[in-house]
């Protein structure tokens, strides 16, 4: 049966995969985005050009913030809510603690007011691996509850899951917290570490390179997080769950980077530097509860997930000639 889904950050990276799904599945979508300055508009217009062109969604260009315009602009009758707005990043949460609290924490609140409000008892929500924080005990399990969180993105991630479980509890909504674990693929945010990386080196130029490299991270195909978060809008079988979605599998920086090399046939130059505040030294999912509740099985392992990022990256150099390639 077709359902209306409303997302919230559906023109950002993991949100246009998740329309390009439940599109291709007959779903109603709309669409909450401020297109937030974090990076260029143009980049989230073009995520859901084809979409729009063909009038296939609803798009609303709001504030999680704005209650009232959200209130006054959206129709309140969805199936269910999929948030994933928020202020992202760990490095600038630190510089913009009290920015990163409002919009991502009082966002959050406006949400689950207005779920309240319409009846909307589905309240999919995009949480983080980072609330682990330095919680040494991996693959981190969610019934764990030793989170260490280090940075304010990471805090409002936290804190989110809470406001969660406070208005599944007075007001019967189903919210799935879901913990996503670094998310990769096609349309990746110019600011996270595979993008950027990719950018420089086809720049020539060297990479940041923070720390020793050891540090490792759970790399996860956004297809596969698309998967998790599908069957998550479908799921009833309780009323409040905290859920990974990861690929359970560690690979190290340097790693990343040799497979980095191996996807997009350009050297990697790198220019170490300490390691950051608010960086943590692993995250590793453990997936069992995902599989349990959701049937969730990561498909795309990372060597996989790279190459087909790489054809996306080729294609979009292709009015940049002067890139540099060990193939060339």
């Amino acid at each position: 049966m077709a359902k209306h889904i409303l997302i919230t950050g559906g023109a950002g990276f993991i949100g246009s995969h998740l329309v390009d799904d439940l599109l291709q599945s007959g779903h109603d979508v709309t669409i909450v985005d401020n297109f937030d300055p974090f990076y260029a508009r143009e980049v989230k217009e073009r995520n859901i050009a084809a979409h729009r062109a063909a009038g296939r969604v609803r798009l609303h260009d709001l504030d999680i913030l704005d209650l009232v315009g959200m209130r006054s602009a959206l129709s309140g009758d969805y199936d269910a809510i999929v948030h994933i707005a928020a202020r992202a990043g760990v490095r600038p949460s630190i510089q913009d603690p009290m920015g990163y609290q409002a919009s991502n924490v009082l966002g959050t609140q406006h949400m689950l007011e207005l779920a309240k409000e319409w009846g909307i008892k589905q309240f999919v929500f995009a949480s983080s691996s980072s609330v682990y924080g330095v919680n040494p005990n991996v693959p981190w399990r969610e019934d764990d509850h030793v989170l260490l969180p280090i940075s304010p993105y990471a805090s409002t991630k936290v804190s989110c899951e809470l406001l969660g479980h406070v208005y599944s509890q007075l007001y019967g909504i189903r919210f799935l917290a879901m913990r996503f674990f670094t998310v990769y693929g096609p349309r990746q945010r110019p600011d996270l570490a595979i993008h950027k990386f990719a950018q420089l080196m086809a720049q020539g130029a060297p990479l940041p390179f923070f720390g020793d490299g050891s540090t490792a991270r759970d790399y996860t195909y956004v297809a596969d997080i698309v998967q998790g978060l599908r069957a998550a809008i479908d799921y009833d079988a309780s009323m409040f769950e905290v859920i990974n979605l990861s690929n359970n599998a560690v690979t190290t920086l340097h790693g990343l980077v040799g497979a980095l090399e191996e996807a997009l046939g350009f050297e990697a130059r790198l220019d170490p530097l300490p390691a950051q505040p608010g960086d943590v030294p692993q995250t590793w999912g453990h997936i069992g509860k995902a599989r349990s509740l959701l049937g969730y099985e990561p498909k795309t392992d990372l060597h996989s997930g790279l190459k087909l990022f790489a054809q996306w990256f080729h294609q979009s150099l292709e009015d940049k000639p002067h890139a540099h390639s060990l193939r060339s």
